[in-house]
């Protein structure tokens, strides 16, 4: 035996505007889910991102929205940007994360406001403390080497913000240290590298946005050469 139930006032079956409004939101995130729009790198588009069982919106940064394996990203409250998003994002850790290091396998395809209903938003849910994603930030190691390669890091500068101004302040190094690589520290070659900044370290950088990174590295060249 079928039992039907019905609300008061509807026939049979019938749904309310607001039933028929959430059948086809569902719809719509089954489609969503299902054929995902392409997302191509360096398009500037959002990206919708699985974390954990969940799907979150992201913000690809700028310069940094090009690699094929790994982009950066900022996870975003799903109603960016309107107004009352601001609160709710502020509640639930979205603005708490920063820039992430996002691998393009756990990419679904350009956002879509069909997700929302699928994020930790939707759900009421704080963000996890482990999204999956480690912060993206860069440094530059400034190294002395052997021959045999074996050696030490003596100037660490970051964080940088941005893979273009790590690799910027690396040249400007390099250029520096041109013709007196192999005299900076006596028996060792030196030269400086981009390398991911280290955040269980960060004690021991010293910030490139304060002082002069060229006479940083004079500076420390001659403490440790003494």
């Amino acid at each position: 035996m079928i039992r039907r139930f019905r609300r008061c006032g509807h026939a049979p079956d019938a749904l309310t505007l607001e039933d028929q409004a959430a059948v086809d939101q569902f719809r719509a995130m089954l489609a969503a889910v299902r054929s995902p729009e392409p997302w191509e790198p360096g398009n500037g588009r959002d990206v919708a991102v699985r974390v954990g069982p969940f799907i979150e919106r992201a913000h690809p940064r700028p310069g940094d929205d090009r690699g094929t394996e790994v982009i950066v990203v900022a996870l975003v409250h799903p109603d960016t940007p309107n107004a009352a998003a601001h609160l709710h994002s502020r509640q639930l850790g979205y603005t708490d994360r920063g820039w992430l290091r996002c691998e393009t396998t756990t990419i679904l395809g350009a956002w879509q406001p069909a997700y929302a209903m699928l994020t930790h938003a939707a759900a009421g849910l704080p963000l996890p403390e482990d999204v999956g994603m480690p912060p993206a930030h860069y440094a530059v190691d400034v190294e002395a080497r052997e021959p045999d390669r074996s050696g030490f890091t003596f100037l660490r500068l970051g964080p940088y913000t941005q893979t273009w101004l790590a690799s910027r302040d690396a040249d400007r190094l390099n250029t520096e240290l041109d013709g007196q690589a192999a005299t900076v520290v006596p028996g060792f070659v030196v030269t400086a590298k981009c390398a991911p900044f280290d955040f269980s370290d960060r004690e021991n950088y010293s910030d490139p946005y304060r002082t002069d990174v060229t006479s940083l590295l004079a500076a420390t060249a001659a403490g440790v050469s003494e």
